[in-house]
């Protein structure tokens, strides 16, 4: 009879799972699926001359994703019109296997820190470990699952939402950096060395409060840039929240410079016709980026990390993020730093990987946002950057 092997059958998340199926007939075709209830993906497989079809070696002859793919199943999952269950994986003539993936690695606390309206991630031993900040985007919220999951690495850390919290903004509308400053301070206190990590508005974010705080000592930017742009006002309707004049961060009191929004007729229809909304446009860089805008990012006390995507749909990350890189080489940065740009990837390659990347239109700001790219692209990228990420602040803040 067939059996399903899958080791380890509890890991966090972000954890490449080694899935086997064995005594199959040779040569023979079975088909592997992978269920959530509300979520399932499937493939076809040919066992090879043993009877085994090996997840980490293999690639379908047809499914839900192609390719040698040890994940493939996972970021493939489309939803069913069911109901929410375990994960569970199955494959023809064998026994299904329930596994679990946790999004907080086992030993890993969460401790609330109310004065940030933010949540501490690390090790229930107490140990030192190098400290980073998750910043939140645009939406608000506090990124916990990634920040739990980058503790399991070695790290201690802190999410930390950037709206929507008290003390602060309910929209990306004048945002202090000393805010960014406060939780640096913190961490440098449990963790010593720190580094920052935000994605889209949050890497800008990252960015900019690493160029003013010398105590940061790394930065990852993902999908952000080196460029402040116009903040995103109050209201209900996205073009409403768009054409507010207003700047998105301040710093000792004062409105940052930003490049301001141009907001074209082919949005405007999209937005009345019900579609999915390519923000990209939004970001013109056409007629060129005022001086003034451009992030000092050559004044961060450490190693930047840049990570792009070359069909983001949501802003021109490559370019955004290029800014940056131009800035440090003529300065001559004297730290590591890097640009990574993904070129078949959309908007959203940030965060934990091996997650559904199927759906490429995302909610956000009110609106049902095109995010682009292709599902694959963005599913590779999206592991390869977390990769990137957690080697970057391993080798700059050490572990």
């Amino acid at each position: 009879m067939a059996e399903i092997l899958v080791d380890p059958r509890c890991a966090p998340l972000d954890r490449t799972l080694d899935l086997r199926v064995v005594g199959l007939e040779p040569g023979g075709e079975t088909t592997v699926r992978a269920t959530t209830g509300d979520l399932a993906a499937q493939a076809v497989f040919r066992a090879d001359d043993r009877g085994v079809v090996d997840l980490t070696r293999h690639a379908p002859v047809s499914g839900s994703y192609s390719g040698v793919d040890p994940m493939g199943l996972f970021w493939s999952l489309a939803p069913t019109g069911e109901r929410p269950g375990p994960t569970r994986l199955e494959a023809t003539g064998a026994e299904p296997v329930e596994i679990t993936r946790p999004g907080v690695p086992e030993g890993i606390e969460r401790t609330e820190a109310p004065d940030l309206s933010a949540v501490l991630f690390g090790p229930g031993d107490g140990a030192a470990r190098p400290g980073v900040v998750v910043l939140g985007g645009e939406d608000g919220g506090r990124p916990e699952r990634d920040a739990a999951l980058l503790a399991g690495h070695g790290f201690t850390t802190l999410a930390l939402p950037c709206t929507g919290a008290p003390g602060l903004p309910d929209d990306l509308v004048e945002v202090p950096l000393e805010h960014v400053g406060r939780a640096v301070d913190l961490l440098r206190e449990r963790a010593g060395r720190v580094g920052l990590l935000g994605a889209s508005r949050g890497g800008e974010l990252a960015l900019l409060a690493a160029s003013a705080f010398p105590a940061v000592r790394a930065v990852v930017s993902v999908v952000g840039g080196g460029v402040v742009t116009q903040g995103i006002g109050p209201g209900k309707r996205l073009l409403e929240k768009l054409s507010a004049e207003v700047a998105a961060w301040t710093w000792r009191g004062r409105p940052l410079p930003y490049l301001p929004h141009y907001v074209p007729e082919e949005l405007r229809r999209a937005v009345v016709a019900g579609e999915p909304v390519r923000l990209r446009p939004v970001v013109d860089l056409s007629d060129g980026i005022p001086e003034a805008a451009e992030i000092p990012v050559e004044r961060v006390a450490g190693g930047v990390l840049l990570l792009s995507s070359g069909r983001d749909e949501v802003r021109p990350s490559a370019e955004l993020s290029e800014v940056a890189q131009r800035r440090l080489a003529e300065h001559r940065h004297p730290f590591r730093y890097e640009h990574v740009v993904y070129p078949d990837a959309g908007h959203l390659i940030a965060g934990a990987p091996h997650r559904p990347a199927t759906d490429l239109v995302t909610r956000g700001l009110g609106a049902r946002l095109a995010a682009g790219g292709t599902p694959a692209a963005t599913a590779a990228a999206r592991a390869d950057a977390w990769r990137r990420t957690i080697e970057f602040f391993s080798d700059q803040l050490g572990t």
